[in-house]
């Protein structure tokens, strides 16, 4: 479980196969900033770019930790299959942590365009085009997630081609302190929606009226 809120901006210093076929996985190196892996251990969940990943190896005086990637996950996500590329970190949540953004589970929902970012104002605009599958999860001053990071919708459109296209703003110090500053005009972003409003489209499918009361354990 993790929350949206970034702890570390890493970088993936090499990518090595898992085999000799598109059936086959990868495996990263991730280089991290100093002091990133003193708390880690062996088998920790650590999200990258909003997709969680199990720590397979470490070696905290180089400041670098090891991921296996199967191959389902390399077609599901985007931005984990190039040398070089930075990507947004964040520790699997503890019991004593603040939810700082909102609920994550660090299970990427689709994959997104981005179709402007510009400076406005002091801060920059963020506007992605989301699958239809996912439009009617996006909702005005609802939390998505975006490469792992917990933002707020301040816009929806619906496209008439289908899928959505939201807008979000993002204050100096969210552009500074994550991945996301690298992005321009056609990058692919991992999303995740709101799992709220996931168990409400479930709910809905069940034909379940929230506040309408539950069934009885003593029926």
């Amino acid at each position: 479980m993790f929350t949206g809120i970034i702890t570390g901006v890493g970088r993936i210093a090499a990518v090595h196969d898992l085999g000799s076929s598109a059936a086959h996985g990868k495996r990263l190196h991730i280089q991290t900033p100093a002091g990133y892996l003193d708390d880690v251990g062996l088998g920790d969940s650590i999200a990258l770019n909003g997709a969680c990943m199990t720590v397979t190896s470490f070696e905290p005086a180089g400041q670098t930790f090891t991921v296996d990637i199967s191959a389902e996950s390399l077609d599901k996500t985007a931005g984990l299959d190039r040398a070089d590329g930075q990507v947004n970190l964040e520790k699997a949540l503890r019991a004593q942590d603040r939810l700082g953004g909102h609920i994550v589970s660090g299970h990427v929902d689709g994959i997104g365009r981005v179709s402007h970012f510009e400076p406005l104002g002091e801060s920059w605009e963020l506007r992605v085009v989301a699958p239809a599958a996912l439009a009617r999860f996006l909702a005005y001053k609802g939390s998505i997630t975006v490469n792992g990071v917990s933002l707020t919708v301040n816009r929806v459109a619906d496209l008439p081609a289908g899928g959505s296209e939201i807008s979000i703003n993002l204050i100096p110090h969210t552009v500074q302190n994550t991945a996301l500053g690298q992005l321009c005009t056609g990058s692919s972003v991992n999303l995740e929606i709101d799992t709220v409003a996931r168990y409400v489209e479930r709910m809905l499918q069940a034909g379940v009226v929230p506040g309408a009361g539950s069934p009885s354990l003593n029926a």
